[in-house]
């Protein structure tokens, strides 16, 4: 059955828009649990814009499946190794982008990458890699150990129209099926949303979506109780 991972850094940036106590990222995070989302998936970004260090303890503490996203620093690492989420997914991080842009670049940072994904999976940390549905990038993924590759479906919601759209698909189904051939486990991310999932779940050997900001946007007109719920409903399309 595919996964849902609800990302909730969102809940903090409402938050951080007023320098308030709310909304909780924690209590989002519960309700989206009752409403069937198979884990939570937060970032920790260096410069603390939404969650932050104390979000990311509560978090750990408190949901029953973790996905910790995280830079590949020495200062995250070693928060991760201390919080023990269940897993962690390497992202590439700029302080001045609104959100997540591109992959990682696994084959020309191989040393740093590795030496990051030796630590988490030492300390029983489950390991993703955030990645454009590249063979190269694919290929370096499997060759440092980790368990997972989170395919970046960023190019194919943001499409300019439907020729381009079905492009980006294409590399996405292909990316999915060399993975699986490889080895690697498969998620996908990024600007999924009530509309494009459609695509979306064209892709093959697909484990779990991870999908925050337009999941955090109906839950402002909805609550985020039916906004899990509503893209839940969506997901059970996937061929099993």
């Amino acid at each position: 059955m595919l996964k849902l991972g609800v990302n909730v850094d969102h809940v903090a940036t409402v938050r951080q828009a007023r320098k308030a106590a709310y909304p909780s990222p924690l209590e989002a995070a519960l309700i989206c649990e009752k409403a069937g989302a198979s884990g939570i998936t937060a970032h920790l970004r260096e410069d603390r814009r939404h969650i932050n260090d104390k979000d990311m303890a509560q978090l750990a503490a408190k949901v029953h499946r973790l996905n910790m996203e995280m830079a590949v620093t020495d200062e995250m690492v070693c928060i991760a190794t201390k919080l023990k989420p269940h897993s962690c997914c390497l992202v590439p991080e700029k302080r001045e982008e609104l959100t997540t842009e591109g992959g990682l670049d696994i084959s020309g940072n191989l040393q740093r990458i590795t030496e990051a994904v030796n630590r988490l999976q030492d300390a029983a940390i489950i390991v993703s890699l955030f990645i454009d549905p590249d063979n190269e990038q694919i290929e370096a993924a499997y060759s440092i150990g980790a368990e997972f590759v989170e395919l970046h479906t960023g190019a194919y919601a943001n499409a300019k129209n439907e020729a381009a759209r079905e492009k980006e698909l294409k590399r996405l189904i292909t990316a999915a099926e060399y993975a699986d051939k490889t080895g690697l486990s498969v998620n996908a991310g990024h600007g999924i949303d009530y509309v494009n999932i459609d695509g979306i779940l064209q892709m093959p050997f697909l484990k779990e979506l991870n999908i925050g900001h337009s999941i955090v946007s109906r839950a402002v007109i909805a609550g985020m109780e039916a906004a899990v719920r509503e893209m839940l409903d969506l997901m059970q399309e996937y061929p099993n």
